[in-house]
């Protein structure tokens, strides 16, 4: 392990459908010096707002990976998180990781079923307005972008295309990883049950773990310490 990250592991949060970087910046702050934290960059959001935006989730990772092993740089010690879309884009990211030989100590998963279900309920296709009026629903927010029509024009691509990459979701391989997985949900998530979340427990060899938040699907708005604090102490038990 290279002297540079000591103690210090870091924490790769993958953003979920229509997200980017920025959603995670407030959780720097909170993660103190427990965490390096850094975030997947996706075209077609924010820095990359006007490159073309990925539709497989596969090819997402695929086309980040190298990003991401330059990022984490020689040596360090990482912790994967992702939540809803960024959870599937995770799992498949800890795949190439661990085939470049990079050590992942954890995949922490958030408002998931486990990799092998596919929604029932889809937004992707939809004409615009039922679109985001099913997304609204499926999310149980709006975005306020969404509201002014140039913000709009800029983000609607994005997030039918990650919809559409979200939705038609399957998995690469059928072969389990072999790091610890915990999977995360809002106690009221009405996307995902708690028996869903738990499927998660088949995509391991390793051991895993369930916690609840209270909260719908997007309990994690409003809870960046309590998730951090929870992957904290997970942290801790696998040393």
């Amino acid at each position: 392990m290279s002297e540079e990250h000591g103690d210090q592991a870091t924490l790769l949060c993958v953003p979920f459908a229509g997200a980017g970087p920025s959603f995670f910046h407030p959780w720097r702050d909170l993660a103190g010096d427990r965490w390096r934290l850094a975030s997947v960059e996706l075209p077609g959001r924010e820095r990359r707002i006007l490159e073309e935006p990925y539709r497989n989730v596969f090819e997402a990772a695929k086309g980040s990976v190298d990003d991401v092993v330059a990022e984490l740089g020689e040596g360090a010690r990482t912790v994967l998180f992702g939540h809803s879309l960024g959870a599937v884009l995770a799992y498949e990211l800890v795949h190439l990781l661990t085939e470049r030989g990079v050590h992942v100590e954890r995949l922490v998963v958030s408002g998931s079923p486990g990799p092998w279900t596919q929604r029932e309920r889809r937004a992707a296709g939809l004409p615009d307005e039922e679109f985001l009026a099913r997304v609204e629903e499926f999310a149980g927010f709006r975005h306020e972008a969404l509201d002014h029509p140039e913000m709009r024009e800029l983000i609607l691509p994005t997030l039918q295309a990650d919809c559409e990459m979200h939705e038609s979701y399957v998995p690469s391989t059928d072969v389990p990883v072999s790091v610890p997985i915990c999977s995360l949900r809002g106690s009221v998530d009405g996307l995902v049950t708690a028996e869903e979340a738990q499927q998660w427990q088949a995509a391991t060899t390793a051991d895993f773990t369930y916690v609840e938040f209270p909260g719908d699907h997007m309990y994690l708005v409003d809870a960046g310490r309590e998730v951090l604090d929870v992957i904290e102490a997970q942290a801790t038990r696998s040393r």
